[in-house]
């Protein structure tokens, strides 16, 4: 499965999902693929999903079927991502 953060890092939770982003890192020792919704393929992300809120957290199949999506604040914790970044 492949786990996609899109976010601005220039916003309000621009801090608090960098920092969830670390936490991620350190607990499960793997990253979390970022993307900016300002940029070209972020864009195209974003209609395709329909995604109009960040920061949003989207889990898909390799095959670009939606396994989990969570939009806004709080974030979801860190156990219910991993189960789709590991998986």
């Amino acid at each position: 499965m492949n786990v996609l953060v899109v976010y601005r890092r220039e916003s309000e939770s621009g801090r608090e999902v960098e920092e969830y982003l670390r936490d991620f890192e350190h607990r499960t020792g793997q990253k979390l693929e970022v993307v900016d919704p300002d940029s070209r393929d972020g864009a195209t992300l974003c209609r395709t999903y329909d995604i109009v809120e960040y920061p949003t957290i989207i889990a898909t199949t390799s095959d670009g079927q939606v396994r989990g999506m969570w939009r806004g604040v709080p974030l979801p914790t860190i156990d219910e991502v991993s189960y789709y970044a590991i998986n």
